[in-house]
C-alpha cells in the first residue's frame, strides 16, 4: 500500500466521524482465514520508527481550525519518545466518551471467553441467540461478528433527522440492545457470511448480547471483572444507558447549531446518553487506553491462541467499508478487535471511535515502541474535522511526511 492510499485509509477512518458513532450501525470470510503472508497488516513487520518531532506536534496543536475543532490533545508513549499536547481548553487526562473504541473491550471480553471454552467462534449467533436474527438469515458465526464478516446489515433503529440540531434536542434518547437488533427485520444480508468484510456496529451489538447469553451475566460487569479492574483503569466505565453524566471531563465539547432566528448557537453535549453499549458507548482517558494497549499487546489478557487472532485478518475483499483501502480490488483490513493501517511502511494497529463531540484513536505498533491517543472535540457530526484529525495524528505518529 502506498503512502497515499495509506493516508486515505487513515482519514476514511476519521470519517466514521461522530454520525457514524452516532448511527453505530456501519455495515459487514472465513473468519480465521489467514491474510496473505506479504501483507504488513497481517504479519505486523515494520519499518523502523522515525524520531519523535515535538515541535511539529506543537505546530499542528497551534494550527487548530478553532470553528471547526473546539479542542485536541495528544499522547504519545512507547521506548521510541513520550510526548503530551493540548489545544483548547482541554484536560489530557481528563476522561472521554471513545465511541466504537469500545469495540476493543468487546472483543477482549469475547476472546478471554472463548480461551475458556465458554464461547465458540465458530458456534452461530442462531444458536446462541435463538429467534433473535431474522429467520431467513443464514448461519452467522460469532467470530464472524467479532472481525465483521458477518454480512449483516446495518439496521434501522438509532438516528433521526442527521443535523447537529436533531441531535441537541435529542442527546439523551437512548434504545437498548434488543430494539438496536430489532431494526434488522425486514433489511437484506449485504452479502453471504464470511465471504468479505464490511465495518458494522450491529455486530458489536449482537456480541454483547452473547457475552450476557453465555455468562448469565451484564456486559458491564463482565468489562469491570475481566479488563476495568484488573488492569487498574480507574477513569474507565460502562455507564447504564439512562446515566448522560462524564464524571471527570476532559472537555466539554459543544455542537454548533441553528437557533430559531437563524443564528449560529451551541449546544454543549459533555452529558449525552451511551446508549451505543458494547458498541460505542464506553468512557475512558488518554491513560487507561495507553494501558489497555499495552496489557492486550503485551499478552496480559490473551493466551497466545486469542492474542494472535488480534492480529489476523482474514483473506477477503473490502466491501464498501471506509474502514479499508476502498476501490477495486481493495482488501479487509480489520482483526477480531483492531484495525490496521500502514503508513511509510510502519504497521499500526488500534481503533477509531466516534460519538457527537469527540472523536479520537488510540494506534500501537504491535512492538508497542510507539503508542498513540488523540481525540478533537468537533463541532459538527459529518467530518469536517478529518483533516485536521488526520493531521494530528500522523504527526504525533511521526509518520506525516
Amino acid at each position: 500500500m502506498n503512502t497515499r492510499t495509506a493516508r486515505s485509509r487513515w482519514t476514511a477512518l476519521a470519517l466514521t466521524g461522530a454520525l457514524a458513532g452516532s448511527l453505530a450501525l456501519g455495515v459487514g470470510a472465513p473468519a480465521f482465514a489467514a491474510a496473505p503472508a506479504a501483507s504488513p497488516a497481517a504479519t505486523g513487520a515494520s519499518t523502523a520508527l522515525p524520531p519523535l518531532d515535538p515541535a511539529a506536534i506543537r505546530a499542528v496543536l497551534a494550527a487548530r481550525p478553532g470553528d471547526v475543532v473546539s479542542g485536541a490533545f495528544v499522547r504519545v508513549t512507547g521506548k521510541a519518545g513520550h510526548f503530551t499536547g493540548t489545544s483548547g481548553d482541554v484536560n489530557p487526562d481528563g476522561e472521554f466518551r471513545i465511541g466504537s473504541i469500545s469495540k476493543v473491550f468487546s472483543a477482549a471480553v469475547a476472546l478471554q471467553l472463548a480461551a475458556e471454552g465458554t464461547l465458540d467462534l465458530n458456534g452461530t449467533v442462531q444458536h446462541y441467540l435463538p429467534g433473535v436474527l431474522p429467520a431467513d438469515y443464514p448461519p452467522i458465526t460469532v467470530g464472524e461478528l467479532l472481525n465483521h464478516t458477518s454480512g449483516l446489515p446495518g439496521g434501522t433503529v438509532g438516528w433521526g433527522d442527521p443535523s447537529t440540531n436533531w441531535f441537541a434536542d435529542h442527546r439523551f434518547d437512548s434504545w437498548t440492545p434488543e430494539q438496536i437488533v430489532g431494526g434488522l427485520a425486514g433489511q437484506p444480508m449485504g452479502f453471504q457470511p464470511g465471504t468479505a468484510q464490511q465495518y458494522n456496529g450491529m455486530n458489536t451489538f449482537l456480541e454483547g448480547l452473547v457475552i450476557e447469553k453465555v455468562t448469565g451475566d451484564s456486559y458491564a460487569h463482565q468489562v469491570q471483572q475481566r479488563i476495568i479492574r484488573p488492569l487498574g483503569l480507574h477513569h474507565t466505565s460502562v455507564p447504564e444507558a439512562d446515566d448522560p453524566r462524564l464524571p471527570h471531563p476532559d472537555a466539554h465539547p459543544y455542537l454548533n447549531i441553528t437557533e430559531p432566528d437563524g443564528s449560529t448557537g451551541r449546544a454543549d453535549v459533555t452529558e449525552q446518553s451511551p446508549w451505543p453499549w458494547a458498541e460505542g458507548g464506553l468512557i475512558s482517558s488518554s491513560g487507561d487506553l495507553d494501558r489497555l494497549f499495552t496489557a492486550l499487546f503485551g499478552g496480559k489478557l490473551l493466551p497466545p491462541a486469542q492474542q494472535a487472532l488480534l492480529f489476523t485478518v482474514p483473506d477477503v475483499p473490502n466491501f464498501n467499508s471506509s474502514h479499508c483501502e476502498t476501490g477495486p480490488g481493495s482488501r479487509a483490513c480489520m482483526s477480531m478487535g483492531l484495525e490496521s493501517i500502514v503508513l511509510h511502511g510502519v504497521t499500526l494497529w488500534g481503533k477509531t471511535g466516534s460519538r457527537p463531540g469527540w472523536t479520537s484513536g488510540v494506534f500501537a505498533t504491535r512492538d508497542l515502541s510507539r503508542t498513540l491517543v488523540y481525540s478533537v472535540n468537533p463541532t459538527g457530526i459529518n467530518g469536517e474535522e478529518t483533516p485536521y484529525m488526520m493531521k494530528l495524528a500522523t504527526t504525533a505518529a511521526g509518520l506525516s511526511n
